[in-house]
């Protein structure tokens, strides 16, 4: 697309551009998939930072204020990054991008629209990064051992919800952090470490995006793209629908996620939680107990019996070193080419606050968060399959076991703990926004109220 726009050099400050942007802002960021506010309309928007990318194309970053989180959400650091164009007239393939024609202010009678789905501005996005420098606030850095090539034809994926990717000729994936937070994010941070102990089951960033204004923070990461990859959940629904088996997969899993955690554990320190710790993780995680049962009334039944798991941790003495984790490990977060498995999105769940995602955690959480992603994709289809979701439980943790040389199912109080933690995120991530699946960890809060989860046993020798 020619770069045709009529944008007021001399109009691009804050207050002017808001003039023009406020009205449109307002209805459109709710309705994107990666907006967090879900249920909570927009109250106040103020420009953070402005910078013209090229002509045509501005970069935002964006503060959204809105009604207080419901009961059991985390208040976070609302700030969003928006890359607008702004042209007179849209080519038909561009219609889908259009966000609106502002009355007033320096973009007044012109189409603006979300840059990102425009091949013209992917494509110079990519020259950025191929020429590191600056604009602006914003640093455009690539490690510089490696030469990107030019002329890969961008597109935007259209699968993800908390962020948005675009592709570049099938040979790198570019991850725009729609929500932006201060400090390193851990999708940059980790994958580079886990690129110098020489872990390849992580693809390693190549180039990123970062700005100063209005503090530090990861804007964007180029990693190399796994040309046709397969992710696990969509791999494991054709497994089952086959009726074929997924022990081997989950078994090799298994031993690729231990992998990734010894590889993290010689990247970053280690810590040695005491009792106290443990007894205040285990007051979090009863409060967030209690908390989402405020919120969704069928999980107040449960709160007894699950406050009593998660309070099994403060009576731990030791347990396995914390360290650096995955964080939001399940199906959809690995992908599977050329034989092998492939950890990916190490951001951690985006609920949470950037600190609290970089900590360090126990290794158990990320094992917890796949034996409850076997559980959604058993629970699929009908009828439903626990047999299938136990034989992959199973495997999944034999597989960890003989790469990382102790058991997960050793650690029963402490699995059944996280393994109940994040059942009790997806009642209220169900709740809100797929009521239709709430059933599934309601299923899994049923079995967890009952007795420690199945694939928590010790194994016999």
């Amino acid at each position: 697309m020619s770069n045709t726009a009529t944008l007021r050099p001399s109009g691009l400050g804050a207050g002017s551009l808001l003039t023009s942007l406020a009205d449109l802002l307002h209805g459109w960021l709710p309705r994107q998939r990666w907006f967090a506010g879900k249920g909570r309309p927009v109250t106040e928007l103020a420009l953070l930072s402005v910078t013209e990318l090229h002509p045509g194309c501005l970069h935002l970053l964006v503060h959204a204020g809105h009604a207080e989180p419901p009961s059991g959400e985390h208040p976070l650091h609302d700030c969003y990054q928006l890359l607008l164009g702004a042209h007179e007239t849209l080519p038909p393939h561009l219609a889908p991008a259009a966000i609106g024609r502002p009355t007033e202010g320096p973009l007044a009678g012109l189409m603006v629209y979300d840059a990102l789905q425009d091949p013209h501005s992917a494509a110079l996005l990519m020259e950025r990064l191929r020429a590191p420098g600056t604009a602006g606030a914003l640093a455009f850095e690539r490690d510089p051992k490696v030469l990107l090539p030019s002329g890969l034809a961008p597109r935007l994926l259209d699968a993800e919800q908390s962020n948005s990717s675009v592709v570049y000729g099938d040979t790198y994936i570019l991850k725009v952090f729609r929500r932006v937070q201060p400090g390193t994010n851990p999708d940059l941070e980790v994958p580079g470490a886990l690129a110098r102990q020489g872990c390849t089951r992580v693809p390693a960033p190549v180039a990123w995006v970062r700005t100063s204004l209005p503090w530090d923070a990861t804007l964007a990461v180029l990693q190399p793209y796994l040309r046709g990859a397969e992710d696990g959940w969509t791999l494991a629904l054709r497994t089952l629908a086959s009726g074929a088996d997924f022990t081997d997969e989950a078994y090799e899993l298994g031993r690729a996620t231990a992998e990734v955690h010894l590889a993290l554990a010689a990247a970053f320190p280690l810590e040695y939680p005491d009792r106290r710790q443990h007894r205040k993780l285990a007051a979090a995680m009863r409060d967030r107990v209690e908390a989402v049962a405020r919120a969704v009334p069928q999980l107040q039944p449960y709160v007894p019996a699950l406050s009593s798991a998660v309070e099994a941790l403060a009576g731990l003495d030791a347990a396995r070193p914390a360290q650096r984790i995955h964080g939001d490990l399940h199906l959809g977060q690995v992908l599977r080419t050329g034989g092998h498995w492939h950890l990916i999105d190490f951001e951690g769940e985006p609920a949470r606050p950037l600190p609290e995602r970089r900590r360090a955690q126990s290794p158990i959480r990320d094992v917890a968060g796949m034996l409850r992603s076997f559980d959604y994709a058993a629970r699929t289809g009908r009828p439903w399959r626990p047999e299938w979701s136990q034989r992959c439980r199973e495997a999944y943790c034999a597989g960890y076991a003989a790469a990382a040389g102790w058991d997960p199912r050793q650690e029963p109080e402490l699995l059944r703990a996280h393994e109940t933690d994040r059942a009790v995120y997806e009642v209220l991530y169900e709740a809100r926004h797929r009521p239709d699946w709430l059933p599934v960890p309601m299923a899994a809060i049923t079995r967890l109220a009952e007795r420690p989860p199945a694939g928590s046993r010790r194994p016999t020798p």
